[in-house]
């Protein structure tokens, strides 16, 4: 049975038997249940929250807007962008929230991807996470091998930015990745947390705090828990339809039931997003984040619907299920946070949008299809090198079956020309490649200045170029076109085209008192920070962002600079 966030019996899941918790909980509640005296308006607020919620597109924003109630209804009656853009190419977990809190697109942050190559780094294994530091000894990219880092991101955050001026402010992020909340805190936040196996972790060789260790072990004890099987609310029934897959199995009508202790399963359910927003506002009341003299930065990060969209689609009853209980959490977690009596401000986007399974789109007439095995830098590697005659292998490394591709540094001056020549002429030749550039290419192309939605494809990709990071060819694939070839329950679907669907996100503000309005000319991710810096009177230097202070006031008067 679904539980409803304001329900006695939900609350209960995040409280555990023993005493020592018994004592935390009644001192959040009392703190959550204060009321702070009535003051006059302040010319800043006390308190940032930004929440990225991970998938949510544009158009599931427009899906489920007529149908929810909670904090993403109370958000609808903001400041609300619904043409917003993450403008670059590289529509991935990582690049999207390294533009949030940045304000500047991916390849200029450094953050070209969620996973890239570096021929020249020491260890063995030459793929790079985004959020590592392959650096440190005897570490992998996969696997959960790495060491955590922001070492990656080339530019500073909108926290790192307020703690320069001033030391006392406050920035902690909790999300259910690390590359959320490590690309939206940038270093030096107080606390970066993310959800684990053991509830949460943080940077290796991080000790958690004591309210962070407390509720590490409520969440883990939902981990380790059975999920029941939610009842599907009425207003899902429409989409309770099953898409069998090529492999086996189904998707469609999914209720979230999971083993005990399965935590792959845990972050793909909407209980995942309630355990971070039961952290979150614990963290804000712990810390008394947005009382003090300065103004806090509270990072969010809900991952619950992207894991929901990658296993079942986006467009099943799985996701029905998922949007309308995210809409619920974040309504409770609002009223804890009004029921403080603080200033506080909110920003709410996403990292990037997505597309659903071409199963279901074929079956209502949209044409889709997944990609040719023969695109995987494996395949075609093999396939190049053969023809030439090189005898290297591997040839070619990639993360998928687009993207960034690498030659070997292997080949000589010669046969490195000459392979690129012909891998460049086999994937412009296959009917599923939109387009081909080379690195001298794009490090060539300006980045654009014009309104994303008439960004050409190599104006996107140059958007997530960088020159020391970047393949030394980029490829794009056709509309539509799932870069997963063979897929079975758990992997059916995802995003990270150059196309509009992944490109599309909503930008939503909020603030007590501040008149709502809606603006539906296109903006970017990447105006976030000016528009939240612009809020807290913190100056920005135009040469240091991709993007433009956002007007948040109705009428004559402005909030921008």
């Amino acid at each position: 049975m679904a539980l409803a966030p304001h329900t006695p019996a939900y609350r209960r899941r995040w409280i555990p038997a023993c005493a020592g918790m018994t004592k935390v909980v009644a001192a959040v509640a009392a703190l959550f249940s204060s009321t702070i005296a009535a003051a006059q308006p302040q010319p800043a607020p006390k308190l940032i929250v930004v929440i990225a919620v991970d998938q949510f597109s544009a158009d599931l924003f427009a899906e489920y807007r007529g149908m929810v109630t909670g904090g993403l209804a109370r958000l609808s009656q903001g400041v609300v962008f619904p043409s917003g853009y993450q403008a670059q190419a590289a529509t991935e977990t990582c690049p999207g929230h390294a533009t949030i809190l940045t304000g500047v697109h991916s390849g200029r942050a450094g953050v070209i991807a969620n996973n890239w190559f570096n021929l020249d780094v020491a260890r063995a294994d030459k793929r790079v996470y985004c959020a590592e530091d392959p650096a440190v000894p005897g570490t992998e990219s996969g696997g959960g091998k790495y060491a955590p880092s922001p070492v990656h991101l080339l530019v500073p955050t909108l926290g790192q930015a307020m703690k320069a001026r001033d030391p006392r402010t406050q920035v902690v992020a909790v999300a259910g990745k690390d590359r959320a909340a490590i690309m939206m805190a940038g270093a030096g936040a107080d606390e970066t947390l993310w959800l684990a196996p053991t509830g949460l972790t943080s940077y290796r060789g991080t000790e958690l705090s004591p309210l962070a260790k407390t509720a590490a072990g409520v969440i883990a004890n939902a981990i380790a828990a059975e999920g029941k099987a939610l009842d599907l609310p009425v207003q899902c029934a429409a989409r309770d339809i099953p898409i069998a897959l090529p492999q086996g199995g189904s998707v469609g009508t999914g209720r979230f039931a999971r083993p005990a202790g399965n935590f792959r399963a845990f972050l793909a359910s909407p209980q995942a997003d309630g355990a971070v927003l039961a952290t979150a506002a614990a963290l804000r009341a712990d810390r008394k984040m947005g009382e003090g003299t300065a103004t806090d930065l509270l990072i969010v990060g809900l991952s619950a619907t992207d894991y929901v969209g990658h296993a079942f689609g986006t467009e099943g009853a799985e996701m029905c299920q998922q949007i309308l209980s995210l809409d619920r959490d974040l309504g409770d977690f609002f009223k804890r946070l009004d029921a403080t009596g603080i200033d506080y401000a909110v920003a709410l986007t996403a990292d990037h949008g997505g597309h659903d399974l071409p199963e279901r789109l074929v079956q209502n007439a949209i044409p889709a299809e997944r990609v040719d095995p023969a695109l995987a830098p494996s395949v075609l590697g093999k396939a190049v090198a053969d023809k030439l005659g090189l005898g290297v292998d591997p040839l070619l490394y990639g993360d998928g079956p687009f993207g960034d591709f690498y030659l070997s540094r292997a080949l000589s001056p010669a046969q490195r020309s000459a392979a690129l020549a012909e891998l460049r002429a086999q994937l412009a030749a296959h009917r599923q490649v939109e387009a081909v550039f080379t690195a001298d290419e794009l490090k060539a192309h300006p980045v654009s200045r014009r309104s994303p939605e008439l960004w050409s494809v190599k104006d996107r990709l140059r958007a997530s170029f960088h020159p020391d990071r970047s393949g030394d060819l980029i490829v794009a694939l056709k509309p539509r076109v799932t870069p997963i070839p063979e897929t079975g329950v758990g992997y059916v679907a995802t995003h990270g085209s150059v196309w509009d669907y992944d490109r599309r996100v909503p930008m939503l503000f909020w603030r007590k008192g501040l008149a709502g309005f809606e603006q539906p000319n296109p903006v970017m991710t990447v105006d976030i920070l000016p528009t939240l810096a612009a809020l807290i009177g913190l100056p920005i230097d135009p040469a240091q962002t991709d993007g433009r202070c956002l007007d948040l006031v109705s009428g004559p008067a402005t909030s921008c600079p």
